[in-house]
């Protein structure tokens, strides 16, 4: 264990509420492409604005016809040492949320209790209804889609069926957002991983966590904007450096 390695160890052993905030750079360990990055999806294909979505048809459609083609991407993703690892830190009691901006659901398929995780720009693995929150599974909808090519709504209400993503122009989900801010302010280290730190609001809760006297802490491949706030900065694989902190393969 090196040096940097070491002094990770040692402040999440000294650790009193530790809360881990992980971006699109720990799941591209996964296999999952990177949205915002140069080269990654966004610059290839321009996301669909939210107010799109629910005045077309034919967007909704697109909608549906992207999502099931990155899905074969998506679906053969598995969670890494890095997701591993933090894992294991939630189940020792060492950290008490994730705070996550990746849509995958790679840290519940890692172990992570479903009400540790809070979700800042919601899950692609479901959907529901925009009007009456009806939860609908991803296969089904699927299988409708390419049957016939029609887009999906809800059996109960009518209403536009979507992932359970916030898409552009989306407003952010009221409830995530106030428990990721709780969680931010009881902790006292705070651990970013493979977070570029430049999509707001979200990017906010680490500054937030130093503001409230909190160890910052930033493992990622490149530098951030707010690598002078922290304690700690690791620009390194995640999986690795995490697996070697809680001595996970």
């Amino acid at each position: 264990m090196d040096s940097d390695v070491a002094e990770l160890a040692d402040m999440i052993r000294r650790a009193r509420r530790a809360v881990v905030f992980t971006g699109a750079g720990i799941s591209t360990e996964s296999g999952i492409p990177d949205f915002r990055s140069p080269g990654g999806l966004w610059t290839k294909m321009a996301p669909i604005d939210f107010r799109d979505f629910v005045r077309s048809e034919e967007m909704r459609r697109e909608t549906w016809r992207r999502k099931f083609e990155l899905d074969k991407t998506f679906t053969k993703a598995a969670p890494n040492r890095g997701h591993r690892a933090v894992a294991t830190l939630v189940s020792r009691g060492t950290v008490s949320a994730v705070i996550t901006q990746n849509i995958d659901g790679l840290h519940q398929a890692s172990g992570v209790p479903d009400d540790k995780v809070i979700e800042l720009h919601g899950n692609t693995t479901y959907a529901h209804c925009l009007a009456c929150a009806e939860r609908y599974e991803i296969e089904a909808i699927r299988r409708a889609f390419e049957a016939d090519g029609l887009v999906p709504y809800c059996d109960a209400c009518g209403g536009m069926v979507k992932t359970a993503t916030v898409s552009f122009g989306q407003a952010m989900p009221e409830g995530a957002m106030r428990r990721a801010e709780t969680e931010t302010l009881a902790a006292d280290l705070f651990i970013v991983l493979g977070s570029s730190l430049v999509v707001y609001p979200a990017a906010g809760f680490p500054a937030l966590a130093k503001r409230n006297g909190a160890t910052l802490v930033i493992v990622n491949r490149d530098e951030t904007d707010q690598d002078e706030l922290a304690d700690l900065v690791l620009h390194r694989a995640i999986g690795d450096t995490m697996g070697a902190v809680v001595g996970n393969n």
